[in-house]
């Protein structure tokens, strides 16, 4: 395609954005009971408001909106994170999984992982870590939505994660608000650019904490705030003029792309987060800062 195709296409997208819809519906696997879902999304939420990006929405109508953004972006999710962040998203995942330092016999549980970029850094890393010495390992990605999902275990089948012999995946549709997981049943949980679209923050950490064994630990990587001005101001023109054309232009997708910038502004700054993970219960609470503060990474204990 040639520098002319390249602008026209750019003019246009600027000029137009897409209402593409559909309805997914979800098959979670007898993991997600119908009373729990029937309170998550609906009972528990109504007459009640929250947000959307700037929008302003009903409870039960977020999480439908937030379920069509993922499922419209799926195929495209991970291109578009290589585009937005110019790969750099790539080397915040590595560090994450770093921080973590899985060792043989853990029990993750990779929440809002559906195209399972922390599951395959995790069983890399523990591939890395000498062998095994017959201790088994697992993980269980889970998503509320299957499109995502179904991206992830296409992508494990392709690079050989499917036949791994010492790490057991499972691949589960569930909501982070409402898990149908047992109590203490992990020793680690992890959630990379999840938490922000979920409807109850505090309802999500509650359930992390619950489904966590004694002595497991809480960690998330998520965009945050930029403490310095000026640097903020920069990636505040980038992030909502550039990033809705880019979505338009790669993925033929302008809303979900607006949404998910906004989405960031939204999310409490790192302070506050970090207090709201120690009001569901998690000891030792640190963050540390990526790239000057574009994102963070909240870490936690079950003690």
């Amino acid at each position: 395609m040639n520098v002319n195709n390249y602008f026209t296409m750019f003019r246009r997208a600027v000029l137009k954005s897409t209402n593409v819809t559909r309805t997914y519906v979800c098959k979670t696997r007898a993991l997600s009971s119908k009373t729990n879902q029937s309170e998550s999304f609906s009972g528990e939420s109504e007459n009640k408001q929250t947000h959307f990006g700037f929008e302003t929405v009903d409870e039960k109508e977020k999480w439908k909106k937030v379920h069509e953004v993922f499922e419209n972006v799926a195929d495209k999710y991970d291109l578009m994170n290589d585009v937005m962040s110019f790969g750099v998203h790539r080397l915040w995942k590595d560090i994450f999984i770093q921080r973590l330092a899985p060792t043989h016999g853990t029990k993750l549980l990779d929440m809002a992982g559906g195209t399972g970029d922390i599951t395959f850094r995790y069983i890399n890393y523990l591939r890395n870590s000498g062998d095994a010495a017959g201790r088994r390992s697992s993980v269980t990605v889970c998503d509320i939505n299957q499109a995502m999902l179904d991206v992830g275990q296409l992508r494990a089948q392709k690079q050989g994660y499917t036949r791994d012999s010492t790490v057991d995946i499972e691949w589960v549709c569930g909501d982070a608000e409402s898990l149908s997981l047992p109590d203490d049943s992990y020793t680690a949980y992890t959630i990379a650019f999840g938490i922000r679209n979920c409807t109850h923050v505090d309802k999500v950490l509650e359930e992390a904490y619950r489904v966590l064994a004694p002595g497991g630990r809480f960690m998330c990587l998520e965009f945050s705030h930029i403490p310095n001005d000026a640097v903020q101001w920069v990636y505040d023109q980038y992030s909502f003029q550039l990033i809705p054309v880019l979505g338009q232009l790669i993925a033929g997708q302008w809303k979900p792309y607006q949404y998910l910038v906004e989405s960031i502004r939204q999310f409490p700054n790192q302070e506050k987060f970090k207090t709201m993970i120690e009001d569901a219960g998690f000891r030792q609470v640190t963050y540390e800062n990526l790239t000057f503060g574009t994102c963070a990474i909240h870490s936690g204990f079950k003690l």
